[in-house]
């Protein structure tokens, strides 16, 4: 039996139709085409797959599409804004903080909840901020690096 839902994804209604048992992280893969949250351990280790709801980290591959119904998701595509990229990702390029991708996505999606909850995080506070998220090819330094460059560019425009 399938299901209709409505998800507002990056400030946009769309409507899918899904089986109860659809993960959030296929729907915005497959039903609605957004490929930007990655699925890597499907257990919810990774963090991979974070996306926000309605302003919260959580895991997508754990996540029923159904039980979002009407809830706010914000994706790595929907970060950036009219004039390019957020300043979570302008630091994560400039500081180098990803190698291979595959994680950032889901590091994006974490690092923009934790500034926006915490501002100017101690380098204690980084860490464990970003603990839940896996990366198999950084030293987690420059990610380090990336979350403090964004606390200030963010505090440079005001936001």
């Amino acid at each position: 039996m399938e299901h209709e839902i409505t998800l507002v994804v990056n400030g946009t209604a769309r409507r899918a139709r899904v089986p109860a048992r659809r993960l959030l992280s296929d729907c915005l893969r497959h039903d609605l085409g957004l490929t930007g949250t990655h699925v890597g351990c499907e257990h919810g280790v990774c963090g991979c797959c974070t996306v926000l709801l309605d302003g919260e980290p959580v895991r997508s591959c754990l996540t029923f599409a159904v039980t979002v119904d009407g809830q706010e998701i914000t994706t790595v595509e929907g970060l950036a804004g009219p004039e390019g990229p957020s300043p979570v990702q302008r630091a994560f390029g400039e500081c180098h903080a990803l190698q291979c991708g595959f994680c950032t996505p889901g590091f994006l999606c974490t690092v923009t909840a934790l500034l926006r909850e915490n501002p100017a995080p101690t380098d204690e506070e980084v860490l464990e901020g970003i603990s839940g998220n896996l990366c198999r090819c950084t030293g987690y330094q420059n990610i380090a690096k990336a979350v403090h460059r964004a606390a200030e560019l963010l505090a440079e425009e005001g936001q």
